[in-house]
Protein backbone atom coordinates (compact mmCIF):
# COMPACT_ATOMS: atom_id res chain seq x y z
CA UNK A 1 0.00 0.00 0.00
CA UNK A 2 1.17 3.38 -0.92
CA UNK A 3 1.92 5.94 1.52
CA UNK A 4 -0.81 8.79 2.18
CA UNK A 5 1.93 11.17 1.05
CA UNK A 6 3.00 9.55 -2.15
CA UNK A 7 2.61 12.96 -4.18
CA UNK A 8 1.53 11.00 -7.38
CA UNK A 9 -1.18 9.53 -5.63
CA UNK A 10 -2.95 12.23 -3.80
CA UNK A 11 -1.60 15.49 -5.70
CA UNK A 12 -5.25 15.48 -8.16
CA UNK A 13 -7.21 14.52 -5.44
CA UNK A 14 -6.09 16.74 -3.05
CA UNK A 15 -6.61 19.57 -5.62
CA UNK A 16 -9.91 18.87 -6.74
CA UNK A 17 -11.21 19.09 -3.15
CA UNK A 18 -9.87 22.10 -2.27
CA UNK A 19 -11.53 23.72 -5.38
CA UNK A 20 -14.67 22.32 -4.37
CA UNK A 21 -15.02 23.52 -1.07
CA UNK A 22 -13.61 26.90 -2.48
CA UNK A 23 -15.69 27.10 -5.35
CA UNK A 24 -19.08 25.42 -3.40
CA UNK A 25 -18.45 28.08 -0.41
CA UNK A 26 -19.22 30.87 -2.77
CA UNK A 27 -22.81 29.62 -3.38
CA UNK A 28 -23.85 28.56 -0.24
CA UNK A 29 -23.12 32.01 1.28
CA UNK A 30 -24.76 34.09 -1.72
CA UNK A 31 -27.56 31.28 -2.15
CA UNK A 32 -27.86 31.94 1.91
CA UNK A 33 -27.80 35.57 1.65
CA UNK A 34 -30.25 36.23 -0.80
CA UNK A 35 -33.23 33.60 0.32
CA UNK A 36 -32.69 34.84 3.39
CA UNK A 37 -33.92 38.35 2.67
CA UNK A 38 -36.29 37.03 -0.23
CA UNK A 39 -38.21 35.33 2.33
CA UNK A 40 -38.14 37.56 4.83
CA UNK A 41 -41.30 39.77 4.72
CA UNK A 42 -39.22 42.59 5.81
CA UNK A 43 -36.60 42.61 3.27
CA UNK A 44 -38.08 41.54 0.39
CA UNK A 45 -38.64 44.44 -0.98
CA UNK A 46 -35.08 45.74 -0.88
CA UNK A 47 -33.48 42.91 -2.34
CA UNK A 48 -35.66 42.93 -5.21
CA UNK A 49 -35.46 46.07 -5.86
CA UNK A 50 -31.47 45.95 -5.50
CA UNK A 51 -31.32 43.36 -8.00
CA UNK A 52 -33.91 44.79 -10.68
CA UNK A 53 -32.62 48.35 -10.15
CA UNK A 54 -30.21 50.30 -12.54
CA UNK A 55 -27.20 49.17 -9.41
CA UNK A 56 -28.45 45.55 -9.94
CA UNK A 57 -27.26 42.52 -11.98
CA UNK A 58 -30.35 42.35 -14.20
CA UNK A 59 -30.32 44.88 -17.34
CA UNK A 60 -33.23 46.14 -19.34
CA UNK A 61 -33.08 43.23 -22.17
CA UNK A 62 -33.45 40.55 -19.78
CA UNK A 63 -35.57 42.25 -18.00
CA UNK A 64 -37.73 42.77 -21.03
CA UNK A 65 -37.16 38.54 -21.95
CA UNK A 66 -37.58 37.12 -18.51
CA UNK A 67 -40.63 39.06 -17.10
CA UNK A 68 -42.75 40.79 -20.30
CA UNK A 69 -42.77 38.27 -23.06
CA UNK A 70 -43.91 34.79 -22.38
CA UNK A 71 -41.89 33.67 -19.50
CA UNK A 72 -43.74 36.51 -17.80
CA UNK A 73 -46.59 34.62 -17.84
CA UNK A 74 -44.65 32.01 -15.22
CA UNK A 75 -41.92 34.16 -13.54
CA UNK A 76 -41.92 37.37 -11.57
CA UNK A 77 -38.49 39.03 -10.58
CA UNK A 78 -39.17 37.02 -6.92
CA UNK A 79 -39.92 33.99 -8.47
CA UNK A 80 -36.59 34.20 -10.72
CA UNK A 81 -34.87 34.83 -8.04
CA UNK A 82 -36.02 33.05 -5.44
CA UNK A 83 -35.12 29.97 -7.88
CA UNK A 84 -31.92 30.89 -8.75
CA UNK A 85 -30.63 31.39 -5.25
CA UNK A 86 -31.87 27.92 -3.64
CA UNK A 87 -30.22 26.62 -6.61
CA UNK A 88 -27.17 28.61 -6.04
CA UNK A 89 -27.55 27.29 -1.95
CA UNK A 90 -28.32 23.74 -3.52
CA UNK A 91 -25.60 23.33 -5.54
CA UNK A 92 -22.94 24.95 -3.18
CA UNK A 93 -23.88 22.40 -0.48
CA UNK A 94 -23.39 19.50 -2.82
CA UNK A 95 -20.23 20.68 -4.36
CA UNK A 96 -19.04 20.91 -0.53
CA UNK A 97 -20.21 17.44 0.07
CA UNK A 98 -18.83 16.19 -3.00
CA UNK A 99 -21.97 15.15 -5.30
CA UNK A 100 -22.56 15.33 -8.85
CA UNK A 101 -19.45 17.54 -8.94
CA UNK A 102 -18.53 17.37 -12.32
CA UNK A 103 -22.13 17.93 -13.80
CA UNK A 104 -22.56 20.88 -11.66
CA UNK A 105 -18.98 22.45 -12.49
CA UNK A 106 -20.08 22.07 -15.94
CA UNK A 107 -23.56 24.07 -15.46
CA UNK A 108 -21.98 26.75 -13.21
CA UNK A 109 -18.39 26.83 -15.91
CA UNK A 110 -21.31 28.17 -18.77
CA UNK A 111 -24.29 29.84 -16.21
CA UNK A 112 -21.70 32.34 -14.40
CA UNK A 113 -21.23 34.15 -18.09
CA UNK A 114 -24.90 35.29 -17.63
CA UNK A 115 -24.22 36.78 -14.84
CA UNK A 116 -21.60 39.26 -17.36
CA UNK A 117 -24.07 39.38 -20.06
CA UNK A 118 -26.97 40.39 -17.79
CA UNK A 119 -25.25 43.43 -16.08
CA UNK A 120 -26.68 46.80 -16.42
CA UNK A 121 -23.81 49.14 -18.22
CA UNK A 122 -23.08 52.50 -19.74
CA UNK A 123 -20.41 52.62 -21.45
CA UNK A 124 -21.33 54.87 -24.62
CA UNK A 125 -18.81 58.11 -25.04
CA UNK A 126 -20.66 61.39 -24.07
CA UNK A 127 -23.56 59.47 -22.59
CA UNK A 128 -24.04 60.24 -18.47
CA UNK A 129 -26.37 57.97 -16.89
CA UNK A 130 -29.12 59.66 -15.17
CA UNK A 131 -29.13 56.85 -13.00
CA UNK A 132 -26.55 55.46 -10.84
CA UNK A 133 -25.63 52.06 -12.78
CA UNK A 134 -21.99 50.89 -13.85
CA UNK A 135 -19.82 52.69 -16.59
CA UNK A 136 -17.09 50.06 -16.31
CA UNK A 137 -17.43 46.80 -18.86
CA UNK A 138 -18.96 44.13 -17.55
CA UNK A 139 -16.11 41.96 -18.15
CA UNK A 140 -14.38 44.15 -15.70
CA UNK A 141 -16.76 44.44 -13.57
CA UNK A 142 -17.28 41.04 -13.18
CA UNK A 143 -13.93 39.68 -13.80
CA UNK A 144 -13.97 37.21 -11.01
CA UNK A 145 -17.13 35.47 -12.09
CA UNK A 146 -14.99 34.75 -15.17
CA UNK A 147 -12.12 33.67 -13.10
CA UNK A 148 -14.31 31.47 -11.47
CA UNK A 149 -15.88 29.89 -14.70
CA UNK A 150 -12.22 29.18 -15.65
CA UNK A 151 -11.90 27.35 -12.04
CA UNK A 152 -15.13 25.25 -12.58
CA UNK A 153 -13.34 24.21 -15.86
CA UNK A 154 -10.49 23.01 -14.11
CA UNK A 155 -12.70 21.48 -11.32
CA UNK A 156 -14.51 19.31 -13.70
CA UNK A 157 -11.09 18.10 -15.28
CA UNK A 158 -9.89 16.98 -12.04
CA UNK A 159 -13.35 15.47 -10.94
CA UNK A 160 -14.64 15.34 -7.03
CA UNK A 161 -11.31 14.88 -5.28
CA UNK A 162 -11.29 13.58 -1.98
CA UNK A 163 -14.10 12.99 0.96
CA UNK A 164 -16.95 12.98 -1.76
CA UNK A 165 -20.20 11.43 -1.25
CA UNK A 166 -19.84 10.75 -5.41
CA UNK A 167 -17.91 8.05 -4.11
CA UNK A 168 -20.33 7.13 -1.44
CA UNK A 169 -22.68 7.06 -3.37
CA UNK A 170 -21.29 5.73 -6.71
CA UNK A 171 -21.73 8.38 -8.84
CA UNK A 172 -18.58 8.87 -9.71
CA UNK A 173 -18.03 5.73 -11.31
CA UNK A 174 -18.35 6.94 -14.70
CA UNK A 175 -15.45 8.91 -14.12
CA UNK A 176 -13.78 5.95 -12.93
CA UNK A 177 -14.20 3.49 -16.21
CA UNK A 178 -14.49 6.60 -18.47
CA UNK A 179 -10.63 8.26 -16.56
CA UNK A 180 -8.88 9.98 -19.48
CA UNK A 181 -5.01 10.31 -18.56
CA UNK A 182 -4.03 13.76 -18.80
CA UNK A 183 -1.00 16.18 -17.85
CA UNK A 184 -0.86 18.91 -15.73
CA UNK A 185 0.67 21.41 -17.80
CA UNK A 186 -2.51 22.27 -19.67
CA UNK A 187 -4.70 22.50 -16.54
CA UNK A 188 -2.24 24.35 -15.08
CA UNK A 189 -2.16 26.94 -17.85
CA UNK A 190 -5.54 27.06 -17.28
CA UNK A 191 -5.32 27.59 -13.29
CA UNK A 192 -2.53 30.30 -14.08
CA UNK A 193 -5.22 32.29 -16.63
CA UNK A 194 -7.83 31.70 -14.46
CA UNK A 195 -6.27 33.13 -11.35
CA UNK A 196 -4.16 35.85 -13.40
CA UNK A 197 -6.94 37.78 -14.81
CA UNK A 198 -8.92 39.41 -11.70
CA UNK A 199 -5.15 40.95 -11.05
CA UNK A 200 -4.33 42.26 -13.96
CA UNK A 201 -7.60 44.01 -14.15
CA UNK A 202 -7.09 45.03 -10.92
CA UNK A 203 -3.65 46.76 -11.42
CA UNK A 204 -4.81 48.20 -14.74
CA UNK A 205 -7.63 49.41 -13.93
CA UNK A 206 -7.32 50.39 -10.82
CA UNK A 207 -9.15 52.96 -9.24
CA UNK A 208 -11.88 52.83 -12.12
CA UNK A 209 -15.91 52.34 -11.26
CA UNK A 210 -16.47 48.96 -9.67
CA UNK A 211 -13.39 47.76 -10.21
CA UNK A 212 -12.73 44.78 -7.51
CA UNK A 213 -9.02 46.04 -6.57
CA UNK A 214 -8.38 43.47 -2.98
CA UNK A 215 -7.53 46.45 -1.73
CA UNK A 216 -4.07 46.24 -3.37
CA UNK A 217 -1.95 48.81 -4.52
CA UNK A 218 -2.11 48.84 -8.56
CA UNK A 219 1.66 47.86 -9.04
CA UNK A 220 1.35 44.35 -6.76
CA UNK A 221 -1.66 43.57 -8.23
CA UNK A 222 -0.41 43.78 -11.69
CA UNK A 223 2.77 42.07 -10.63
CA UNK A 224 0.74 39.29 -9.15
CA UNK A 225 -1.08 39.08 -12.32
CA UNK A 226 2.28 39.19 -14.70
CA UNK A 227 4.06 36.64 -11.84
CA UNK A 228 0.94 34.20 -12.24
CA UNK A 229 -0.02 34.38 -16.14
CA UNK A 230 3.71 33.54 -16.83
CA UNK A 231 4.25 30.95 -14.54
CA UNK A 232 7.07 32.90 -12.78
CA UNK A 233 7.92 31.58 -9.39
CA UNK A 234 4.54 29.93 -9.11
CA UNK A 235 4.59 28.03 -5.27
CA UNK A 236 6.07 31.71 -3.90
CA UNK A 237 2.89 33.76 -6.27
CA UNK A 238 0.34 31.11 -5.03
CA UNK A 239 1.66 31.50 -1.14
CA UNK A 240 0.99 35.35 -1.75
CA UNK A 241 -2.55 34.89 -3.28
CA UNK A 242 -3.39 33.20 -0.41
CA UNK A 243 -1.94 35.98 1.94
CA UNK A 244 -3.54 38.39 0.13
CA UNK A 245 -7.07 37.14 0.04
CA UNK A 246 -6.90 36.40 3.88
CA UNK A 247 -5.71 39.93 4.25
CA UNK A 248 -8.28 41.30 2.33
CA UNK A 249 -10.74 38.93 3.79
CA UNK A 250 -9.65 40.54 7.56
CA UNK A 251 -10.49 43.82 6.35
CA UNK A 252 -13.36 43.17 4.47
CA UNK A 253 -15.20 42.31 8.31
CA UNK A 254 -17.49 44.48 9.26
CA UNK A 255 -18.34 43.58 13.54
CA UNK A 256 -21.58 45.61 12.72
CA UNK A 257 -22.92 43.56 10.35
CA UNK A 258 -24.14 39.81 10.78
CA UNK A 259 -21.92 36.77 9.67
CA UNK A 260 -23.93 36.31 6.92
CA UNK A 261 -23.34 39.51 5.38
CA UNK A 262 -19.79 39.87 6.51
CA UNK A 263 -19.07 36.29 4.49
CA UNK A 264 -21.34 37.82 1.98
CA UNK A 265 -18.75 40.71 0.90
CA UNK A 266 -15.74 38.22 0.48
CA UNK A 267 -17.61 35.05 -0.73
CA UNK A 268 -15.42 34.41 -3.99
CA UNK A 269 -12.19 35.23 -2.56
CA UNK A 270 -13.09 32.04 -0.70
CA UNK A 271 -12.70 30.30 -4.48
CA UNK A 272 -9.36 32.48 -5.42
CA UNK A 273 -7.96 31.67 -1.90
CA UNK A 274 -8.34 28.03 -2.61
CA UNK A 275 -6.96 28.58 -6.26
CA UNK A 276 -3.76 29.84 -4.76
CA UNK A 277 -3.64 27.50 -2.36
CA UNK A 278 -3.55 24.48 -5.60
CA UNK A 279 -0.75 26.92 -7.43
CA UNK A 280 1.10 27.24 -4.41
CA UNK A 281 0.59 23.52 -3.75
CA UNK A 282 0.87 22.00 -7.48
CA UNK A 283 2.58 24.66 -9.25
CA UNK A 284 0.86 26.02 -13.16
CA UNK A 285 2.62 23.74 -15.43
CA UNK A 286 4.73 24.81 -18.40
CA UNK A 287 3.31 25.93 -20.94
CA UNK A 288 4.30 29.40 -22.07
CA UNK A 289 6.06 29.36 -18.82
CA UNK A 290 9.99 29.55 -20.71
CA UNK A 291 12.68 27.73 -17.94
CA UNK A 292 9.72 26.47 -15.38
CA UNK A 293 10.24 23.19 -14.35
CA UNK A 294 7.74 21.21 -11.66
CA UNK A 295 7.53 18.09 -10.35
CA UNK A 296 4.11 17.64 -11.93
CA UNK A 297 5.03 18.96 -15.32
CA UNK A 298 5.76 15.77 -17.05
CA UNK A 299 3.61 13.90 -14.80
CA UNK A 300 0.68 11.85 -16.53
CA UNK A 301 -2.21 11.81 -13.87
CA UNK A 302 -5.62 10.19 -14.15
CA UNK A 303 -8.91 12.40 -12.97
CA UNK A 304 -9.31 12.40 -9.39
CA UNK A 305 -11.72 9.28 -9.22
CA UNK A 306 -9.67 6.93 -11.24
CA UNK A 307 -8.92 3.80 -10.00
Amino acid sequence: MKSFFTRSEWQPEVMAMVLRIGLGLVFVIGGWNKLYQLLNPNTVDAIVNSYMGSSGYINQFFTDYLFSGPLGYILTPWSFLTALSAFELVSGLMLVAGFLVRPLSIIWALLLWSFIVSLPVVTTPGVISAENTYNSPAMFVQIRDIALSGLFFLLYNLGSGRYCLDERFGTGRAIRSNATHTRWNELGLLLRVSLALPFLIAGFFHGLDNIQTFKLPAIVAVLLGVMILAGVQTRLVGAAVVMAMMLFIMQKINLDKSLIANLNGFKREFALLAAGFVLFHAGGGSYYAPGHKHLLDNHKFTTANAA
